[in-house]
Parts: structure tokens; sequence; C-alpha cells
């Protein structure tokens, strides 16, 4: 029996950040011998709200550099572009039209930025979860890594699929294969660094929130040292009332390797005009051999193309071999 297949990616908007690295992409390097792997650069994502078109192809180019530079190993991964490939547009289309629009407007992540937006909500943003849908049932993926926050769309997945095969499919036939979730706890939800409480984003204003993957080595002391902390003597974990303390406790853990034990001994007496210079230079230290990496990777432009055209070259063969079931369920005629 063949590898499991995974189905996983991140948007070109914006400085991928620890949390991007930590809660995500450094889980897929670590895991990726261990399955059959996809991961795109979900462009089409990125035009659910308001972005900067004059960056975004250069953003696209960025984020598959740093998979590589991050350790995806293409003996067991493909890397591509989703709008690269057609079949994305079509069968979010087609899923569209058996999505009942209630099951869009209950979604959380729709409530919350609908109302940072206004007025200016848009229908793609409401309709977000199900081209979600199509880039995972696309690839047949087995297992899709989400964090907290994304596992109400995964459940949209799983309830659109379902909801297609008995409506299109045979007795017991599997048209769209219903995929179950990969969480892993640790370093899922890396804070923000001016607010504890907050998960680090690319969206917040404050550059100060976050610490990017590719962050000067000035730039990540200047963060650090800026960083939201308390007035209370010796580190700890699992305060209640100290969320900074414990979201940058566990920062460096997981930036230095070590277990909550070994930081919890080594920081409990330690005050923020130590710990800070640590963690900085520890974050340093950290991404300098993925920045050396990306660098190279970026230097030969022909190479990263012929990353993406193969993995382009892959992924829509399986695409389209998925979009043509659906279509033959539904009832269409083939092109002549």
């Amino acid at each position: 029996m063949g590898k499991q297949r995974v189905l996983s990616g991140v948007q070109p908007t914006g400085n991928l950040h620890l949390g991007n690295y930590l809660g995500a992409i450094r889980n897929w390097v670590e895991g990726q011998s261990q399955y059959d792997n996809f991961f795109c650069v979900v462009d089409l994502h990125a035009i659910t709200v308001p972005h900067n078109r004059a960056t975004l192809a250069a953003d696209t180019y960025t984020v598959a550099a740093l998979y590589l530079a991050c350790g995806i190993d293409l003996d067991h991964s493909t890397i591509f572009v989703q709008s690269h490939i057609p079949a994305h547009s079509e069968l979010t289309w087609l899923l569209n039209c058996l999505t009942p629009i209630n099951w869009l407007e209950d979604m959380i992540q729709f409530k919350e930025k609908a109302v940072k937006q206004g007025e200016n909500v848009s229908t793609g943003l409401l309709d977000y979860p199900v081209l979600m849908a199509a880039d995972i049932l696309l690839y047949d993926a087995d297992r899709v890594p989400v964090g907290e926050d994304q596992k109400q769309h995964l459940e949209l997945t799983r309830d659109i699929a379902a909801r297609f095969n008995h409506l299109f499919g045979q007795k017991d036939e599997e048209i769209l294969k219903i995929p179950e979730p990969l969480i892993r706890t640790e370093g899922a939800r890396i804070m923000s660094l001016t607010d504890g409480t907050r998960k680090m984003s690319k969206s917040d204003p404050s550059e100060l929130s976050r610490i990017n993957l590719l962050d000067s080595p000035d730039a990540i002391a200047k963060k650090v040292k800026r960083c939201k902390t308390d007035s209370v003597r010796g580190l700890s974990f699992d305060d209640p009332d100290r969320p900074e303390c414990h979201n940058l406790l566990g920062l460096y853990a997981l930036l230095a390797g070590k277990t909550k034990a070994e930081v919890a001994a080594e920081c409990a007496d330690m005050g923020w005009g130590q710990f800070k210079p640590l963690l900085a230079e520890t974050a340093i230290e950290r991404l300098k051999p993925i920045q050396e990496r990306y660098k190279a990777v970026m230097d030969d432009r022909g190479y990263l193309e012929s990353v993406l055209r193969s993995g382009r070259e892959k992924a829509e063969a399986v695409a389209n071999r998925t979009l043509s079931r659906v279509k033959d369920a539904l009832g269409y005629s083939k092109p002549l």
C-alpha cells in the first residue's frame, strides 16, 4: 500500500514569519518522508482580501523558494503554484453550486474578517472555504495539516465531499476522498510578540509583532528587545496572567530544540534583560541557514522555475483526473 497523501499551502501575502515556519512548514519538513506531499503557494486565496498586485508574483516565488530553503525535499514532495492549475478554480465553481450558503456564513474566520472589512467584504472572502475544499479534494488528500483556526474549514471540506458523494455517487462510491486532519499540538500556535493572546499574523499592521524568516540579525534583535513583557522576576510557563512569558519561553524552546522542562529549569531565575538577548541570538542562529539556502535558490532562478514547472505538471495530472471524475458524476459532456 502506498503512502498517504498530504496537501497544504501558504498564501504569498507579506513575509513568512516564525509562526508560519514553526507552526506549519517545520512540521511539513519533519514528517515529509512519511507521506506523498503536495505543497502549494495558494495565490488564489491571496486576493480574497485587498492585495498588492505589484508584488504578488514576486511574493509567490519567494514563498516557493522558502519552502525549499526550509527543507522541503523534492524526493518526497511536490511544490507548485495554485493559480497555475485551472482545475482549482473550476472545481470551486462546481462545488459552489452544491454548498449551502449558510454553511459559509457560519464560518468564524469569515465573520471576523468581514467585521474588519465592513462594506468592502468580498464574495471571495465568503467563498474562501470552498476554494480551500477544492484545493484539498483535487489531490485525493488523505491528511491535511491544520491548526486550531483551520479545523472548521476542514470540517466544511469533509461535509462538502460527503454531500457530493451522497448526491452524485453510486452506492458506496467515493468520488471525492474525505480527508482527515493532521494536527500537531507542539508549536501549532505561535503568538504575537506584541500581544501574547493573539496569533502571530502577516496581516498585523505592526512589523514588531512578528519575526520574519528573512529578517536581518539587527531587525530580529530589535524586535525581541521591544517585544511585550512584564515586570515579574523569574520566567515560567502556563501562568494565565503572563501570556507573553508563556509565549516567549515556548518560542525559545522551539527555536533551541529544547523541551519545555529544560527551558523551565534554564530560565526560572532569569530576568527579561538576560532572556531577551538569549532568545534573539537563538532566533538569529536558527534562521541563518534558512536565509543562506533561500539566497542560493533565488540566485538560481532557472532552478526555481524548473521546480515549479515540474511541480505544476505532476500536480495538474492528479488534479485533472479528479476534476474529470467530478464532471462525469455531474453529467457533463466530454470535450470534442
